[in-house]
């Protein structure tokens, strides 16, 4: 197993709840820098069309004030693009979104929205922004995103997360193969959503990851151990489990 493994801190949550009782308390910015202390290698946010957790303004601030990379998710929305060409960061996900749902729920339609994304995604690249697509682990949508003109997919690894564990072995091999597919075709792979202490090492040490993003789960075990000492131990198991040889196959 070689190769460092890239963290990202999504901070998402920490803007969720300042917003369920306004002012400015708890700020995300804040635990973006606390992140980056604490060793994460990026910082990932969502600005949803709903504005329902992280701002225009915490945009505006993480821009200005971050010094590692930011990690922009945004919808293939013409208000969104504006948004990230104005702030030119140094990726842009581009990520389905409903209205009614409380987390992203699936992986982008790269083979059905095909026309639809290519100038968002043509308008991103000649801005210097890395373009990445948050996607199932499928390889339709792996070939689609190749196409594309994307550098960059993210691996949607919820149903890996989520299953019991009867069922946990399949989908990490489902997975196992995708990220065999990715690197095929020439693109770099990332996997996030669902991530926990418990689900973390068997992704971590797929030799082809070569970023994880973890939010919610960081967000939630701060509450009990702080952020600082969360994301440590994220990265520990991290680094554990792309040490050693055999922990691929330990789902």
């Amino acid at each position: 197993m070689t190769g460092y493994l890239r963290l990202g801190v999504n901070i998402d949550h920490v803007a969720t709840i300042r917003n369920a009782r306004g002012g400015g308390h708890p700020d995300p910015v804040q635990a973006a820098k606390l992140a980056e202390a604490a060793g994460a290698d990026g910082i990932t946010a969502h600005l949803r069309e709903d504005r329902r957790h992280i701002s225009d303004d915490d945009i505006t601030r993480l821009t200005n004030e971050l010094t590692v990379p930011l990690n922009l998710e945004i919808a293939a929305t013409d208000e969104m693009l504006e948004i990230a060409l104005r702030h030119n960061p140094h990726a842009a996900c581009l990520v389905p979104e409903k209205r009614e749902e409380v987390t992203t729920e699936g992986g982008l339609d790269v083979v059905g929205g095909h026309n639809h994304l290519a100038s968002y995604i043509r308008a991103l690249n000649e801005s210097g922004s890395r373009v990445s697509l948050f996607i199932d682990p499928e390889p339709e949508q792996i070939a689609a995103a190749a196409d594309s003109g994307a550098a960059v997919v993210e691996l949607h690894v919820g149903a890996y997360c989520e299953a019991r564990q009867v069922n946990r072995s399949r989908e990490f091999d489902r997975l196992l193969l995708a990220t065999e597919k990715v690197n095929e075709v020439g693109l770099e792979c990332h996997a996030g959503h669902g991530l926990t202490y418990d689900t973390v090492g068997p992704v971590a040490a797929i030799p082809n990851v070569v970023e994880l993003n973890i939010g919610h789960f960081l967000i939630g075990e701060a509450i009990f151990d702080g952020l600082e000492s969360s994301i440590k131990r994220m990265r520990e198991l991290m680094d554990k489990a792309r040490a050693a040889p055999d922990s691929v196959r330990s789902a």
